[in-house]
C-alpha cells in the first residue's frame, strides 16, 4: 500500500510533534511506502527505508495562499503519478479532486474554530476570519473523509452534532506523551538557571485570548493580597501579542511585576525541568482538543490545577483539581487547599503519574497505522 501524507501545514508545535511520533513508531515489518510532503522544518528521526520525503516549493510552505492552490491543483495529480492508496492529512483540512481509488484520513486536532465564545474574543480582522474560515474547511475534510481520527472523546461528539455533516467511519485515539516528560522519580533534573530562586506556581501555554492568563493572574493576586503566597508565579510561553500586551499591562497595575514572570522563550528540552521543580501545575485553558501541556504537567508528579472546561476532565481524570478559569477565586482556594497540605500534595502527585501511563506514543501510533490499513482491507 501506498500512503502519502500531506503534513505541509505543519511547520511548528503540535502539529510536528504528532507527525514525527508517528513515523517514529512505523511499524518495522510494513511493507507499506510512505511518501511525506512536509517543511525542512519539521525534523524526520525515523529510520525505515520505507518513508521518503518530498520536497515542495518553499512559497507554498510559507504562504498559506499559494500551499492552498497547490493542494488544490498540482497534489491530484501528484498523487496519481505515485500510485497513492491513501491521502493521510493530519492537519485535518483536505483539497482538491482526489483521485477516486484513493481514500482520505484526516486527524481532526483543532478544536478553536468550533468555539464560537472563544472566537468572538479575538477583534474583527485576520483571527477572526481565519477561525471561521477554518471550521467551514475542516468540515468539508471531514465530510470527505473515508475516515475521521478524533484525539479527544470530546472532539467527537462535538463535531459529530454538526448539522447535515454525515462521516463514514470514526476512530478516537488520544495523543501520547513524549517520553522526556516521564518523571524517573530516582533522578532529578537540574533546575534551569533562569528559574527564580524561590519555590514557583507555573502555567505553561501560549499567552492567547482562550487561555485565561488574565484569569490566573487575578487569582495570584488575591493570595498576594490576602497574604497567603510566598511563591512566584511564571508564565512560559510565546503569545499573541494582542492579549500578551494586556497580560503584560495587568502585571504592572497590579505591581506584580517582581512575582509574576513571563518567558516567551524556553527550550524544549527544558520543559520536563521547569514542570518537575513547580509547586503546583496550572492549566486554564478554554478550548482544547487534546491537551499536550495538561498531558506533560501530569507526567511530571507535581500536583495539577485544571480547567473544568471539556476535555480536560476527560484527560485529567481524578489526577488533577479541577476549576472554572473564569473565576480567579476558585483557583485562588485551590491553590491554598493544595499548598496547605502536603497529604494532597502527594497524592495528587502519585495519582499524576498513574494517570499519564494510560498516554503512550507507541500505542497512539500503532492504533493509527492500524486503523488506516484497515481502510484499503475493507
Amino acid at each position: 500500500m501506498k500512503i502519502m501524507i500531506n503534513a505541509l501545514s505543519a511547520r511548528r508545535g503540535g502539529g510536528q510533534t504528532y507527525i514525527q511520533h508517528l513515523l517514529e513508531h512505523f511499524p518495522e515489518n510494513s511493507m507499506d511506502e510512505v511518501v511525506i510532503l512536509a517543511p525542512q522544518a519539521l525534523k524526520l528521526s525515523s529510520k525505515s527505508f520505507n518513508i521518503r520525503r518530498l520536497n515542495a516549493p518553499e512559497v507554498i510552505i510559507e504562504n498559506p495562499f499559494f500551499r492552498a492552490l497547490w493542494e488544490l491543483f498540482y497534489l491530484p495529480k501528484l498523487l496519481k503519478k505515485n500510485g497513492s492508496d491513501i491521502l493521510f492529512c493530519p492537519g485535518g483540512s483536505v483539497s482538491g479532486n482526489i483521485p477516486k481509488n484513493c481514500k482520505v484520513v484526516v486527524t481532526f486536532q483543532n478544536m478553536l474554530p468550533f468555539d464560537l465564545v472563544q472566537r468572538k474574543k479575538y477583534p474583527f480582522g485576520y483571527m477572526r476570519f481565519r477561525n471561521w474560515y477554518l471550521k467551514k474547511k475542516l468540515l468539508k475534510g471531514m465530510g470527505e473523509s473515508d475516515l475521521v481520527i478524533f484525539i479527544s472523546k470530546y472532539a467527537e461528539s462535538v463535531i459529530k452534532l454538526e448539522r447535515g455533516l454525515k462521516l463514514k467511519h470514526t476512530v478516537v485515539i488520544p495523543h501520547g506523551i513524549d517520553p522526556i516528560f516521564k518523571r524517573d522519580l530516582q533522578l532529578e533534573l537540574p533546575r534551569p538557571s533562569w528559574l527564580p530562586d524561590s519555590e514557583y506556581l507555573l502555567y505553561v501555554s501560549i499567552l492567547d485570548v482562550y487561555k485565561a492568563q488574565l484569569e490566573v493572574i487575578e487569582s495570584y493576586n488575591l493570595l498576594k493580597k490576602e497574604g497567603k503566597i510566598d511563591k512566584k508565579l511564571v508564565l512560559v510561553g510565546p503569545e499573541y501579542k494582542p492579549y500578551g500586551d494586556k497580560v503584560r499591562q495587568l502585571v504592572v497595575n497590579l505591581e506584580l511585576e517582581k512575582d509574576v514572570l513571563i518567558f516567551d522563550s524556553v527550550s524544549h528540552n527544558e520543559l520536563p525541568a521547569i514542570y518537575q521543580h513547580a509547586s503546583i501545575n496550572i492549566f486554564a485553558s478554554e478550548t482544547e482538543n487534546c491537551p499536550f501541556i495538561l498531558l506533560e504537567a501530569l507526567a511530571s508528579g507535581r500536583p495539577l490545577l485544571s480547567s473544568n472546561c471539556q476535555p480536560m476532565p476527560e484527560f485529567g481524570g481524578d489526577a488533577a483539581l479541577y476549576f472554572s478559569p473564569q473565576s480567579p477565586s476558585e483557583l485562588s482556594k485551590l491553590i491554598t487547599k493544595v499548598l496547605n497540605s502536603t497529604v494532597l500534595t502527594k497524592k495528587l502527585s502519585n495519582k499524576s503519574i498513574e494517570r499519564s501511563l494510560l498516554y503512550n506514543w507507541e500505542e497512539s501510533a500503532r492504533r493509527t497505522w492500524h486503523s488506516i490499513n484497515q481502510l484499503v482491507d475493507k
